[in-house]
């Protein structure tokens, strides 16, 4: 185990010990890919039992973490900047790194100089995305929020004037015959110095330093073996992964899964402490006495 600590005993902590865990994650491949090992028996959790997973749009699972609705979540960085009360970041399963942020894309002959005044989707309002789009272009009001799989196409059949993509669709917008205006993730980086963090793994700090701490053991034990069996895996996430070309899903683990999803280390838990101070500073976050990891 790569850390370990203590918790206090009551009779209601020795009941929650005893209740299985609620996990929620996206379909994505990167996070099919990291959880499988640990939702199909071939990692083990300690002491611990996890309820069967959720797997949902990161959007509603922001949402779910706003109602605290589950014990261990994916969550988009700028959701977590609402919730830190609640949740605490996990080393292990993040998406975070260099060359994978959202993209603005539009249709040909979009005059950038419109921005402004465009009527522009984006993947949920409480997206990474969203707050990037926010920070990069602070003037825009007409956000329109959809599902990040629709918005390509909303886009291409002028039902908006311009969309920020994440995900696979970095990899398809231009099939959509549509161009990139900026790559959100390269402007962080240029402005910011740090690579661009998107989603992470939260857990309640309820749970307890030494549960959380076996919880991301066992997920990056869970992405270790993944990395070990690719093939056995490959079933599931074609499962969940919307009739993605096969070519596409490979390209979206390997972007979004890397050391960084191993563990956060000490740049990329700088760089998500800049996130959410630049989204403090834009009066988008609100200011939390909380830190981003489990303060014991």
């Amino acid at each position: 185990m790569r850390g370990k600590g203590s918790c206090i005993s009551s009779p209601e902590f020795d009941t929650i010990m005893t209740t299985p865990l609620s996990l929620g994650y996206s379909p994505c491949p990167n996070d099919t890919y990291i959880f499988y090992g640990l939702t199909h028996a071939k990692v083990i959790l300690p002491d611990m039992e996890l309820s069967p997973p959720l797997l949902e749009d990161v959007e509603t699972l922001n949402s779910w973490a706003v109602d605290k609705k589950l014990d261990i979540t994916k969550l988009s960085f700028h959701a977590l900047g609402h919730v830190l009360d609640e949740y605490c970041v996990l080393s292990a399963g993040s998406a975070l790194g260099r060359g994978c942020g959202p993209l603005l894309v539009a249709r040909p002959g979009f005059d950038p100089a419109s921005l402004d005044r465009a009527k522009v989707a984006i993947p949920g309002r409480l997206t990474t995305a969203a707050l990037l789009f926010r920070m990069y272009s602070p003037p825009s009001q007409q956000l329109i929020a959809m599902r990040f799989d629709e918005i390509m196409t909303a886009v291409a059949q002028g039902e908006v004037d311009a969309g920020v993509i994440i995900h696979e669709s970095r990899f398809t917008y231009a099939e959509h015959g549509l161009i990139c205006l900026q790559d959100l993730g390269q402007w962080w980086e240029e402005s910011s110095g740090h690579p661009i963090p998107l989603g992470c793994i939260a857990a309640r700090r309820s749970l307890g330093k030494e549960r959380i701490d076996r919880i991301d053991q066992a997920i990056y034990d869970s992405i270790l073996w993944a990395d070990k069996h690719p093939e056995e895996c490959l079933p599931y996430i074609c499962k969940h992964a919307q009739e993605m070309d096969q070519q596409v899903m490979q390209n979206h683990i390997g972007l979004y899964v890397n050391d960084y999803s191993k563990s956060l280390g000490r740049d990329g838990l700088a760089a998500v402490e800049a996130f959410l101070s630049r989204g403090r500073e834009a009066g988008i976050l609100p200011s939390q006495p909380w830190g981003v990891t489990l303060q014991v």
